[in-house]
């Protein structure tokens, strides 16, 4: 039995949210005294998927079929279950991504495995099979035990640190059989969100509310993340007047982000707001209002006018570096 984790990239780069999952997926496979086979779709530079072993993976299959350029989701799990057979894998580990979360549920139909999502910590192998996973975005947490031979879990971003061990994976090109049926549906055009770094990806985010008054005065936000290489992103009212595109738009009903920092500048701190963001590791507030109610979620709060505060830290940014 292995342990098989799919790799997701964009432009022909892994995301960072890929590593995490091989390095999760490689623990877990040490926890099984097993190994960790990475499947990945597209075509990738031979060294770039060498370089998968770096965090673990023993050996990558790489699934090279120009009918999956684009992510539909049905031939992309016809294809991971077909490798997860062939690996005799019986741990099946996704990021929880748009394309993760989708797959996996079909996956699990397809396996007859049992599926968890947003976990949050490794397995707990003693007795069982149980993992931890968040729920009502981080406000609470459940321990569910899986049951099933097989099992398909999606990883929350920042659940597991990227863990370089060295090493190389050996690469073997796979090609499993996809039924036309499953190409009945197709993508006819992809709109990607511009800008150096995703939100959805962003160690390190910098957003903005309405406390900055008016779309000129926005390069606070994008010099003080220039300056600490983050995304940039805003509140819904901001969006909403059309300050900033609505891919920016951060919170419950916009982007859910969780960044290992994540700075709100003239933000107050809607609930709505609080629900896509509260999963980031640190939270810094700037606002002049000492009573907002974002300083009572924050992990540092500035009670101090922006248009003040923020040139600061961007001049000592640029410094430290």
């Amino acid at each position: 039995m292995s342990v098989l984790v799919f790799v997701e990239g964009v432009d022909g780069e892994i995301k960072k949210s890929s590593f995490e999952a091989i390095s999760y997926a490689a623990e877990l496979a040490k926890k099984k005294n097993t190994h960790a086979v990475a499947v990945v779709i597209g075509a990738y530079p031979a060294d770039a998927l060498e370089s998968l072993g770096k965090y673990g993976a023993s050996k990558v299959l790489n699934i090279n079929n120009d009918k999956l350029k684009q992510p539909v989701i049905q031939p992309y799990a016809t294809a991971i279950a077909e490798a997860a057979n062939k690996e005799t894998a019986d741990v099946i580990i996704l990021s929880k991504s748009s394309i993760g979360e989708a797959v996996a549920s079909r996956l699990a139909v397809k396996l007859k495995a049992a599926v968890v999502s947003n976990v949050i910590e490794l397995p707990d192998l003693s007795g069982g099979f149980k993992v931890k996973k968040s729920l009502y975005t981080g406000k609470a947490f459940a321990n569910i035990e899986l049951k099933a031979d097989k099992k398909v879990l999606t990883i929350a971003k920042n659940a597991c640190s990227v863990t370089e061990t060295g090493g190389k994976a050996t690469v073997e090109s796979f090609a499993p059989s996809i039924p036309d049926t499953d190409f009945s549906t197709a993508i006819k055009e992809v709109s990607k969100a511009t800008g150096d770094i995703l939100l959805t990806e962003a160690d390190i985010v910098v957003s903005g509310g309405r406390g900055l008054k008016g779309p000129e005065n926005w390069h606070l936000v994008t010099d003080l993340a220039k300056a600490l290489g983050a995304a940039t992103g805003c509140s819904k009212p901001v969006s909403d007047l059309d300050w900033r595109p609505h891919h920016e738009h951060v919170g419950q009903t916009g982007i859910k982000v969780s960044p290992n920092l994540y700075i709100a500048i003239g933000i107050s701190g809607a609930i709505q707001h609080l629900a896509g963001v509260n999963s980031s590791k640190c939270i810094v507030v700037i606002n002049k209002d000492p009573e907002a109610p974002f300083f009572k979620a924050a992990d540092y709060g500035i009670a101090g006018d922006a248009f003040e505060v923020v040139p600061k830290l961007i001049a000592a940014a640029k410094n430290y570096k």
